[in-house]
């Protein structure tokens, strides 16, 4: 990647970038030629994209000069992967994914943070637990994600208790219905801003350890990434998608009903179908979580990076530690 977009120069640099980038933009949408963006999401749309919807919606990519189309992934690595082929300009994915994926010379980079810690925590039904290190002796399910393997070993380790005393089980992503069930005790790789308002939706007393408590860094639960080469020949094109999305961010932020009306109207009904009360618990959970007190929307800190590297080594989910230089770069002024 070229030296100037690295993450201590990036601020400076394109504050030139997006002067010029936004000129050919507005430019380019006044005379009809737009740009073509693919955008994946991580997941089926919910709460958590609503600004990209409100920025589709309301105009905010068109006026960018962009012609944005969003796409669901077939299975959780094709965000990553299909970013670094080029087959999407912009993927939605997770940070310890990135660093996982830069160690295998996967040329993708992270450009801005979009939940600044996790939403992944141990839910179980409200009876019995009081720690992780009460998960000794009891089954966890788990979608299958390795990362979980990781966040139990520390999770329980910090409590106290032996992580290879607890049974991992992958149930895939039946996981509010195997604790529901008693096939399995407590749950990881569930999210607090979906599975537990659903099982709350359902009439079930649910409750959560949060990671961060208990020996997990404050990861990047979402992070947006595109490859080496379109931020060398195109930065312009991904700093007008920015522009966008943190517009409709700042709409979602004032406008949290309004937001999910939009949401609503570009549900897969037939695959993901929505409801409404999950989604409001969803909003009001993510966002407190989307933003941090003296830091912008998009923001991203070279401590956390090193602290979530330093994690995937210490348990050995990762062999080597990925060069800092390649992995991402701060798009978003101080």
């Amino acid at each position: 990647m070229m030296k100037w977009m690295k993450a201590g120069m990036a601020a400076s640099v394109l504050m030139v970038v997006a002067a010029c980038g936004n000129e050919d933009n507005t430019d380019a949408a006044e005379e009809g030629e737009l740009q073509e963006v693919d955008l994946m999401l991580d997941w089926y749309p919910n709460a958590v994209h609503s600004y990209l919807y409100v920025a589709l919606e309301n105009g905010y990519f068109e006026e960018e000069g962009l012609d944005v189309t969003i796409r669901f992934p077939a299975n959780p690595t094709d965000p990553i992967n299909l970013a670094a082929t080029g087959d999407v300009t912009v993927g939605i994915t997770y940070q310890p994914d990135v660093i996982t994926a830069r160690n295998q010379d996967i040329p993708v980079v992270s450009f801005a943070s979009i939940v600044r810690t996790p939403l992944n925590h141990i839910i179980y039904l409200e009876d019995g637990l009081s720690s992780p290190a009460d998960l000794a002796g009891k089954t966890v399910g788990y979608p299958g994600i390795p990362v979980n393997e990781a966040l139990i070993e520390t999770m329980v380790s910090d409590a106290g208790a032996d992580p290879g005393d607890v049974e991992m089980i992958d149930v895939g992503f039946e996981l509010g219905s195997s604790i529901v069930s008693g096939q399995v005790d407590a749950v990881v790789g569930a999210y607090i801003n979906h599975e537990v308002p659903v099982l709350r939706h359902q009439g079930h007393d649910v409750s959560y350890f949060n990671p961060v408590d208990h020996g997990v860094p404050a990861f990047y639960e979402l992070v947006m990434v595109t490859n080496e080469d379109q931020l060398e020949e195109d930065p312009e094109t991904i700093d007008a998608f920015w522009r966008a999305a943190s517009r409709g961010f700042e709409f979602m932020e004032e406008n949290p009903d309004d937001s999910l009306d939009l949401l609503f109207s570009n549900e897969d009904q037939e695959n993901f179908p929505l409801i409404r009360d999950v989604e409001e618990e969803s909003m009001e959970i993510l966002l407190t979580k989307m933003t941090a007190e003296g830091e912008a929307f998009g923001s991203q800190e070279e401590s956390s990076w090193e602290e979530t590297i330093d994690w995937l080594y210490d348990t050995g989910f990762i062999s080597e530690k990925p060069d800092l230089d390649e992995i991402f770069v701060n798009l978003v002024g101080e």
